[in-house]
């Protein structure tokens, strides 16, 4: 009678346990998303992401997760791609630049002088030949592009002299990404583009691989690159306008409700975070580079960078896109 008593118990034991169990495997999300990105953690792009990822998961009660993972932990950006075109549930963040791999005239938005403020990028999604490149990258590329209204700054020359004209980057090895529109940015400047992986920048200074590099400012200041280049030059070559994309086939797998939330909830944290890095935090990191001892060149030649610029555009036959787009800002 006791070991029946003790079996019964058992049994009941073993049937809470279960039932505990699948509860909590009911309670794990359905789908699980995750976000790579190259920045560090303490830059206000990944407080961004974070919080796109809260609300995503408030707004979907738990049912879609989404995992932010900072400087690169998931690998480098072109191998995410990859991944993201075959169908992985991943996200990047990501530029024009690399998305011209595959639509050359979208790589117009990381040209020279393109646009000169956050107001004319915010405009930028609703414009047709902008909505014809994105349909384009998802129906023959398998990339969905979530949102474009992240904007990082504007990019300026680092190297250990002042830069102020085109000339004075005549045989300056500069590190810049692989993508054609960057290395004809650069060339088209005067220096000579070197292609690295971002976290192979300080490296690449401190051994003198490279010259310098271009960078925005919070991540020059993040990046600690003060330790290994004495002059950042204000040549605002490039207002950096990223990217935030996953699997078109993944994000096409998810119920609709939940991919009209995760498309609202990046663009809003996108304008918010942007205004915050335009607004505040890129002069917030310029007062503290000085204060380490950097020298901010700010008489800056810009009329020759912008002209010299031009030559990026036609080089890769895109300046009728550039003409375009302007048309239809009304510029």
């Amino acid at each position: 009678m006791k070991t029946s008593k003790k079996m019964m118990i058992s049994a009941m034991l073993v049937i809470l346990v279960l039932v505990f169990v699948c509860a909590a495997a009911q309670a794990k999300a359905k789908y699980v998303l995750k976000f790579n990105h190259v920045l560090a953690p303490t830059d206000p792009f990944h407080a961004g992401f974070e919080k796109w990822a809260k609300a995503v998961g408030e707004r979907t009660k738990g049912e879609v997760e989404i995992q932010v993972f900072h400087s690169a932990q998931l690998g480098v950006e072109e191998d995410i791609i990859e991944q993201i075109r075959a169908g992985a549930n991943l996200g990047q963040n990501t530029d024009s630049a690399r998305m011209g791999n595959y639509v050359p005239e979208i790589a117009v938005m990381n040209g020279p002088y393109f646009v000169d403020n956050y107001h004319d990028v915010f405009k930028l999604p609703a414009l047709p030949s902008v909505k014809g490149w994105k349909s384009k990258l998802e129906k023959d590329f398998g990339i969905k592009i979530l949102s474009f209204n992240w904007v990082q700054g504007f990019r300026h020359m680092i190297a250990q002299k002042p830069i102020k004209t085109p000339e004075d980057l005549n045989g300056l090895r500069i590190r810049t990404p692989g993508a054609p529109i960057w290395q004809e940015s650069i060339r088209s400047i005067g220096a000579t583009p070197v292609a690295l992986a971002f976290g192979e920048i300080y490296p690449a200074m401190q051994q003198k691989v490279i010259d310098g590099c271009d960078n925005v400012y919070n991540a020059t200041y993040a990046g600690r690159l003060y330790e290994v280049a004495s002059h950042l030059s204000e040549t605002a070559h490039i207002l950096l306008i990223n990217f935030e994309i996953m699997s078109a086939k993944y994000f096409n797998s998810l119920p609709a409700e939940y991919q009209q939330i995760i498309e609202e909830e990046m663009e809003k944290a996108g304008i918010e975070t942007s205004k915050l890095v335009m607004d505040k935090y890129s002069a917030e990191s310029k007062q503290k580079l000085i204060e380490k001892g950097m020298t901010v060149v700010e008489d800056v030649d810009m009329d020759a960078f912008r002209k010299a610029g031009e030559k990026a555009y036609e080089v890769l036959g895109i300046s009728d896109a550039r003409k375009q787009v302007y048309k239809e800002l009304g510029k």
